[in-house]
C-alpha cells in the first residue's frame, strides 16, 4: 500500500489482512500496518494511528538506537494524545528486534529505558521471522480481549 506525502515522496506500507475465525458469531479480521519509524515521517505515522485498536512498538535493540527509540516512543504517545487516546486504553506489545546483532542492549536495560509500563514483550530477529508471529498473536489476542464485550451476540 502506498501513500503520497506532501513532500512529493511516496511511502510504502506493509498491509496484512489476518482472518482469525469468529467470536460470538462475528467474523474477526485484523488489518495490520507497518509504518516508518523515523520521526521525519510523523504525518504518515499519525494518520495510521487515527483509529488504532492495538500497537506493536518495534524497538531496534542496538545500543546506538536508544535515543531514536525513546524519541519514537514519545512521539507515539504525542500522536495518540492528539486523537484523545493514550497507551493506557490501547493494547500494546513491545518487540525488541535485531537480537542477533553483536551491539545490542540487554533486555533489562531496554525494559528500564523504554518499557517502564511493563507491556508484554518479545525478542525478535525479524529478517528470520523469529519472534514475529508470537508478537502478532499476542497483540491480536489483547485487541480481541479488549473489544470482545463490545460485540453484540451474533
Amino acid at each position: 500500500m502506498s501513500l503520497a506525502t506532501e513532500l512529493d515522496q511516496t511511502l510504502f506500507f506493509d498491509f496484512l489482512p489476518v482472518d482469525l475465525g469468529s467470536i460470538k458469531g462475528w467474523k474477526l479480521r485484523h488489518h495490520l500496518y507497518t509504518v516508518p519509524g523515523q520521526i521525519y515521517y510523523n504525518v504518515s505515522r499519525k494518520l495510521v494511528l487515527k483509529n488504532v485498536d492495538g500497537i506493536v512498538f518495534v524497538v531496534d535493540s542496538q545500543e546506538e538506537r536508544l535515543e531514536e527509540n525513546l524519541e519514537s516512543y514519545n512521539n507515539l504517545q504525542d500522536n495518540l494524545q492528539s486523537y484523545g487516546l493514550s497507551l493506557k486504553s490501547i493494547p500494546l506489545v513491545m518487540q525488541y528486534n535485531k537480537r542477533d546483532l553483536p551491539n545490542i542492549m540487554p533486555i533489562s536495560d531496554l525494559q528500564s529505558h523504554i518499557n517502564k509500563a511493563g507491556y508484554e514483550y518479545f525478542e525478535s530477529v525479524a529478517i528470520r521471522g523469529i519472534g514475529v508471529f508470537d508478537t502478532l498473536k499476542t497483540i491480536c489476542r489483547l485487541t480481541v480481549h479488549k473489544h470482545a464485550d463490545e460485540l453484540p451476540q451474533g
